[in-house]
């Protein structure tokens, strides 16, 4: 076969694979979109919610998002749909008989899968978290409040040296009670605050400390003072205690990288699910070369039970593999395993799995 006859396939192969894809994709959106409306549609009514902003802020945000939801699932899928029936309709012994070999048939695929990987992390890193935004916004407006009134035990280190502890905090009237802060120098405590709240003044955009005590340590000495009220400046904001549950999402990876960084700087008990969020924009997007090759190695020969058996097989492993991830990642979580790991055990194991099943698919 000439090289011409090698470019023919690898554009066939690429059109029916990203065709296969992208209309699945469609499919289950629209799908998607209709049941999410009919579920919300009460809520839209009652809280009056514009019919341009259900239309722009949420479901045009909406759809990125359950897109790449489902990006991998639907990649799986879409390969062993097509390359099913090339095997049915003898395409792929066709092809091997020509003098192409199984693993020059995969380059097509793998470019595939690169488009729609680069597709998957630009979503991930760039265009979803902003979207999110505008979409969490517009959920939390007209459909439930995300934030809870209170948040108890906070323990934060809010510049080098200087750690700050509130009992609790509400955000409603953003008062933070049972307040303390200390100031470490060289691994020694030189002054600690302790006062019964903390305010913020929105007038002079500070804090405004009430009823303290200071504890001043210089060597063997030591003073205390006492007021009733004094205002300070604290890398400590409110907007800090009213973010909801899935803020994360809303950030880009370079604000996430600088996010993260700012949290390990406090000393916050959040950092591991925030690199957690990090690694899996990049280990998610990794996964579509992992099950387009399990999904060609499966389905390029018939099999008792027709391309039925193979989507069978196929969403059977998709979601084991989507499970797996979640499951790894409780590991870090629980602090048993290094986020980085957790995140990307999967890949490891079902890329194994993949060139098992590289091995015995027909040559």
């Amino acid at each position: 076969m000439s090289m011409n006859g090698f470019k023919k396939i690898d554009v066939y192969i690429i059109i029916k694979f990203l065709g296969t894809y992208f209309f699945a994709i469609a499919l289950i959106i629209s799908i998607a979109v209709v049941f999410d409306l009919s579920e919300k549609v009460e809520d839209f009514l009652e809280k009056e919610a514009p019919l341009k902003a259900i239309v722009f802020d949420y479901y045009m945000n909406f759809i990125p998002y359950f897109a790449n939801l489902f990006s991998s699932l639907f990649t799986f899928i879409a390969v062993i749909f097509f390359t099913s029936k090339m095997a049915y309709n003898t395409e792929i012994i066709a092809i091997l008989s020509a003098g192409v070999s199984f693993r020059r048939i995969m380059l097509p695929y793998f470019i595939s899968a690169f488009i729609i990987a680069m597709f998957s992390f630009l979503l991930m890193a760039y265009i979803i978290p902003p979207a999110n935004a505008v979409r969490l916004d517009f959920t939390y407006k007209y459909i439930k409040n995300p934030i809870d009134n209170s948040e108890r035990d906070i323990h934060r280190q809010i510049e080098p040296g200087l750690f700050v502890y509130m009992q609790s905090y509400n955000i409603k009237s953003d008062v933070g009670y049972k307040f303390a802060m200390e100031r470490f120098e060289n691994g020694e405590l030189k002054s600690k605050l302790l006062s019964e709240y903390i305010k913020w003044d929105t007038t002079l955009n500070k804090w405004t400390i009430k009823n303290y005590h200071i504890r001043d340590i210089e060597g063997l000495h030591e003073s205390i003072s006492h007021g009733t009220s004094i205002d300070t400046t604290l890398n400590l904001y409110p907007e800090d205690f009213k973010r909801y549950a899935q803020f994360v999402e809303t950030m880009s990876l370079p604000e996430l990288n600088e996010y993260i960084e700012e949290q390990k700087m406090q000393g916050a008990d959040n950092v591991v699910s925030l690199l957690i969020e990090k690694y899996n924009r990049f280990a998610y997007p990794f996964s579509t070369f992992i099950l387009t090759l399990i999904g060609v190695s499966l389905s390029s020969r018939k099999v008792k039970g027709g391309i039925g058996m193979h989507i069978g097989l196929g969403l059977l492993l998709s979601f084991s593999f989507i499970l797996f991830m979640r499951f790894a990642a409780m590991f870090a979580v629980s602090g048993s395993m290094k986020p980085l790991i957790a995140v990307w055990l999967p890949n490891i194991l079902y890329a194994l799995i993949a060139i098992f099943l590289y091995r015995l698919a027909p040559k």
